[in-house]
């Protein structure tokens, strides 16, 4: 019997058991992978209070994660036994041995660790969706990415200048600040001292920005729309300080033309070709050194509830893993 961290009610950390369970044996087109570690990522969060809504009660949490190809079920190419594989968008990663679909690992290169993996498939297929197709960056754009200093932030930061860009970000505290100057962003806002919109201004000398990306939710609403150039687009891929108001789409018009999208990870990998693709590009910045993936929180699979009580007061930077 193998071990994971159940959810059988919704609430807060507290309500994450570390328990036997037994993930079962692969069927048709999956395989099982014992894992060495999973990534921890604010969507966790989402459906451990209920605000995302699991499939049934008790469920296995997490969303990524990597390790070693145990078993194979029938129909399976592609994958081997012994294979180092990482996933990104299934489900029960929180677990000693997951059994997931086949169509959704990807095989590591030998220049991409199972700690960088872990850490790094949901939010770096996160960054690549965001920079890449959400709104294409390139050396003419200027962008204002919310919570530089987090998982996603840091990835992001990296690829979009190796994209060219001039890259703003926001962060709340001094040290979150310089990490976010050593991770690819050009200004870095402390929003905690200073009006971001104000600043944004300055640095851009009025001219603004062609895109922001926010995950924060109701603090920065509306206040990112202020950063934004005629015709700019708003990405709010998530709500850490909490959910945003109901929206009259109106306020687009009243602020320039703009365009809105509430884009997901889940959205852009709708198909094996799509996964492959940003996983690719993934590993490509990787192995090049291009992005440097950071993991400053490592806990135990039994100390979950601990990492998710430091993600949500915001005394993470870079990404969390749980070591299996």
């Amino acid at each position: 019997m193998t071990k994971a961290i159940l959810v059988h009610r919704t609430g807060g950390p507290d309500v994450l058991s570390y328990e036997d369970h037994d993930p079962g044996r692969p069927g048709a087109g999956q395989i099982r992978v014992e894992q060495s570690a999973a990534g921890v990522n604010f969507i966790d969060v989402y459906f451990r209070t209920g605000l995302y809504k699991a499939p049934k009660l008790p469920f296995v949490l997490g969303k990524e994660g990597a390790g070693t190809v145990s078993e194979i079920g029938a129909g399976v190419i592609g994958v081997k036994v012994g294979d180092r594989v990482a996933y990104s968008g299934a489900d029960g990663a929180y677990a000693e041995a997951v059994v997931i679909d086949a169509a959704k690992v990807a095989v590591l290169p030998d220049a991409v660790s199972n700690d960088d993996a872990a850490a790094s498939m949901l939010k770096g297929t996160t960054a690549e969706y965001l920079l890449r197709r959400t709104f294409k960056v390139g050396p003419e754009t200027v962008l204002l990415f919310h919570a530089a200093a987090g998982g996603v932030g840091l990835i992001a930061g990296q690829w979009a200048k190796h994209l060219g860009a001039t890259v703003i970000g926001t962060a709340g505290s001094k040290a979150k600040c310089e990490l976010a100057l050593q991770n690819g962003y050009d200004h870095v806002i402390n929003y905690r001292e200073e009006d971001f919109v104000a600043r944004v201004l300055d640095i851009t000398e009025g001219r603004k920005c062609d895109v922001v990306y926010d995950s924060v939710g109701r603090d920065t609403y509306p206040a990112s729309l202020d950063c934004l150039k005629p015709r700019g687009l708003w990405a709010t891929f998530g709500q850490s300080s909490g959910k945003l108001p109901d929206i009259d789409l109106s306020i687009l018009n009243q602020k320039g033309s703009l365009f809105a999208t509430r884009p997901s990870l889940f959205g852009y990998t709708v198909n094996r070709a799509e996964f492959e693709e940003s996983a690719g590009a993934l590993f490509d910045v990787i192995a090049s050194g291009a992005v440097k993936i950071r993991i400053d929180q490592r806990f135990a699979l039994k100390d979950a509830a601990e990492a998710h009580l430091a993600l949500e007061s915001r005394q993470t930077t870079g990404a969390t893993i749980l070591t299996i």
